[in-house]
């Protein structure tokens, strides 16, 4: 039997065509609520990285010390790597109907994903979110004149407003902003590449260094693999009948490509504007064109930010609300989610006054690296734990069973996690550690391609004793056996 009523009950409908406000969080999306098309993925994931963040990450990875030349093959290599794993998550949405990170349950358990996996996810949004909240002050400031503290409040409350109309406001900001953002992209490409604005040397290869190269690709495989935490939210409304494959490569084509063209313009922008914050910079290659026009550009990718916002604000309130119904089962009502938001802007404005936007670009780059460290083996043991243990065959209702059949913690998925990051460690490449094995190599990174296959292996020989016979028809008899 298919279920139609949800283990947490929302206090009316989920967001149907014509509906408003969205009710439902961390709750299933019954049958009869889902709606849209696998295409609907596309504009979201596209104009996801098409923003002053986006360009900020091209800017930070020029300054690893890699030529123009190399940055740029290291980000196309990078973003195809990361966006991989990524887009694999996407597919899990249609098929389960929930959010991304409630999804841990099975592999961590109950208590035990709300300690790790949650945690590591709250930390993901809080610290993008206040890269969204340094730069649209700045731009804020750059636009209007206003204070960049007063600029990041407004930002920071309209963006809450459309994170609590949720998951339909969503995706139709996102579709409205996507061929501007495409003309602002062209627009800028054309002046970088037709202004002489780039020194004759900068189109050089120059010579190869392995070091800043696996760095960068670091930081863009974790850009992407930051988005893993996210992807689910926006595609769990979709029909359960939308395939593997279709929303993989609605996810996977749009996002490479957006994110491969906007870094690659950012680091474009810094080797115009050496050593300039990121705003500053794109100003300054706008100008080229005529004076004033990098303000307009700054405005428009401003939406961009605003746009991110309201993911981040809308995902990192689906994250607390998971650890605090981890510990204490709660009701995930509007008020929650309004809470939740309130909580996650408030905390975002303090982070973002103390770092401030002179440290940046040194904040932005060890926010990337940091936590593509933490989500390398989780996304390995969920997609492993989905596609080749459980091959998408889960009971819903035991995943909000603080006593059910995936227990409080789950030691198999915690075990190969941690095994996977005690085996990073000597391979990681930071400013304030460099790992031994790390060191020997001449500071290359090879920490992601150590601990993607660590954990799936260690997850999937950990689970060689668990007879998964019981689970598998409970979950038939649910009505959740995917094909």
């Amino acid at each position: 039997m298919a279920i139609e009523a949800s283990p947490h009950s929302a206090e009316d409908a989920a967001p149907r065509p014509g509906s408003r406000i969205e009710s439902r969080s961390i709750d299933f999306v019954t049958h009869s609520e889902r709606f849209g098309r696998v295409s609907d993925l596309g504009p979201i994931w596209f104009v996801s990285s098409v923003n002053l963040v986006g360009i900020a990450t091209g800017v930070a990875t020029l300054s690893i010390g890699a030529s123009l030349f190399w940055t740029a093959v290291a980000t196309v290599l990078g973003s195809l790597f990361g966006t991989l794993f990524m887009a694999l998550h996407s597919a899990q949405g249609p098929q389960l109907g929930l959010p991304q990170l409630v999804q841990s349950r099975p592999q961590f358990g109950y208590l035990g994903s709300a300690v790790t996996v949650l945690v590591f996810a709250f930390i993901n949004y809080v610290a993008y979110n206040t890269s969204d909240a340094l730069l649209s002050g700045g731009a804020a400031e750059q636009i209007t004149g206003i204070n960049a503290t007063v600029g990041y409040l407004i930002a920071t409350v309209i963006a809450a407003v459309m994170a609590i109309y949720g998951y339909k406001v969503i995706h139709r900001i996102n579709k409205w902003l996507t061929w501007p953002m495409i003309s602002v992209l062209l627009v800028f490409t054309v002046i970088a590449l037709n202004s002489n604005a780039l020194p004759a040397e900068a189109l050089q290869p120059g010579p190869f260094e392995l070091a800043p190269f696996m760095t960068v690709f670091v930081i863009v495989a974790g850009f992407q693999l930051g988005w893993a935490p996210y992807v689910s939210d926006y595609s769990r409304y979709l029909p359960a009948n939308v395939g593997v494959k279709a929303a993989f490569w609605w996810t996977y084509a749009p996002s490479v490509i957006s994110s491969v063209w906007v870094f690659i313009l950012g680091s474009v922008v810094a080797a115009v504007s050496p050593g300039a914050d990121p705003i500053s910079a794109f100003i300054a290659l706008g100008d080229r064109f005529f004076p004033g026009f990098g303000i307009i550009g700054v405005a428009v990718l401003f939406l961009g930010v605003m746009s991110i916002m309201v993911i981040n604000q809308y995902g990192g309130s689906l994250a607390l609300i998971s650890i605090v119904d981890s510990f204490t089962r709660i009701r995930p009502t509007r008020a929650i989610r309004v809470l939740s938001i309130l909580v996650m802007g408030t905390l975002v404005f303090a982070i973002s006054q103390f770092v401030g936007i002179d440290n940046f670009n040194a904040f932005f780059s060890n926010v990337l690296i940091f936590l593509a460290y933490l989500f390398t083996p989780w996304t390995a043991i969920n997609l492993i734990d989905y596609f080749f243990v459980r091959k998408g065959r889960y009971v819903v209702a035991e995943i909000f069973n603080p006593n059910g059949i995936y227990g409080r913690w789950g030691w198999r998925g915690i075990g190969a996690y941690a095994i996977a990051l005690l085996t990073m460690i000597p391979f990681m490449v930071t400013a304030p550690f460099v790992g031994f094995f790390a060191a020997a190599a001449g500071s290359v990174d090879y920490s992601v391609f150590i601990g993607l296959p660590v954990a799936a292996i260690a997850y999937l020989l950990l689970h060689r004793t668990k007879d998964l016979t019981g689970e598998f028809e409970m979950s038939k008899a649910e009505g959740h056996m995917r094909h």
